[in-house]
């Protein structure tokens, strides 16, 4: 079983879907489809992606209506992320309400990631450190408090930097399993940053999401010229603590080819499929 936890959504029908006010980014034109949910599916049928975790992008910030109602058509495949603005005072409550009203949501997403390459509009220049300043903050704590009480996973989108600070919150939750996106976005931070993420092994309940590698790379599809790199990351977290999430899934033969087919087959579904009770 392949199970791809990343893809994005977005609708060309900003009317029904609009961007959020502090949306800190906005996608490219060709991004938008009238269909984006067929889109993928064809995607997937393409490429033996069997189910996938829709990711709720940040430009639409706190409202899940699209991703909702993708969930709506093909309830058997999919599965979606949350994300809320941990400055809101009403974001514990409002990741409450949305759990109860969506039992396909299985985490909710914190964004503390800034990448100096990101493409910024005139209307979203500024924003893009708008989620949050720090994990210690009594408002992150609150909604990753929430998170953990509803049984979710809590999905990290960080870049090396924060990796110490939210060791600190990570240690408080460990029934709560952190997912980290992209390999912790490597390129957006310093050699002993990164030696931080790595130390996030030593946490039973994180795991580490095995994709962003084209932030990394531009040899598509299989991405080897930074298999060295992989190869540190792998060692660190195990295939039992690591997760697919984009791109080619053959890429895992490569990168994991010290491995068993056994747990390969890990990394490519089954981990999710036991996590989410799928």
């Amino acid at each position: 079983m392949t199970i791809e936890w990343n893809a994005h959504i977005f609708s060309a029908d900003t009317a029904r879907y609009p961007f959020h006010p502090n949306a800190c980014y906005r996608p490219d034109a060709f991004s938008l489809r009238d269909d984006p949910l067929e889109e993928y599916i064809k995607r997937m049928d393409a490429e033996g992606i069997d189910r996938a975790v829709l990711v709720h992008p940040e430009p639409y910030g706190d409202d899940h209506r699209l991703v909702r109602d993708c969930l709506a058509k093909a309830r058997e495949r999919f599965r979606m992320t949350s994300l809320f603005f941990p400055r809101d005072t009403d974001a514990p409550k409002k990741l409450k309400d949305l759990a109860e009203a969506e039992p396909g949501m299985v985490a909710t997403r914190f964004h503390a990631y800034h990448a100096s390459s990101l493409k910024l509009d005139t209307a979203s220049e500024g924003k893009e450190r708008q989620y949050l300043d720090r994990f210690t903050d009594a408002n992150v704590i609150a909604l990753w408090d929430m998170a953990a009480s509803l049984g979710l996973i809590v999905e990290l989108h960080i870049g090396p930097r924060f990796a110490r600070e939210v060791s600190a919150v990570i240690a408080d939750y460990p029934e709560t399993i952190v997912l980290i996106d992209h390999l912790a976005e490597p390129q957006e931070g310093t050699g002993p940053q990164f030696a931080d993420v790595l130390d996030l092994a030593r946490f039973d309940n994180v795991y580490m999401k095995f994709s962003g590698l084209g932030h990394i790379s531009d040899d598509a599809p299989l991405y080897e010229a930074v298999k060295p790199f992989t190869r540190w990351v792998i060692e660190a977290f195990g295939p039992d603590r690591m997760v697919w999430g984009s791109g080619n899934p053959a890429m895992l033969d490569t990168h994991f080819s010290d491995f068993s087919e056994a747990d390969r087959a890990k990394v490519r579904g089954l981990t999710l499929k036991r996590l989410l009770k799928w």
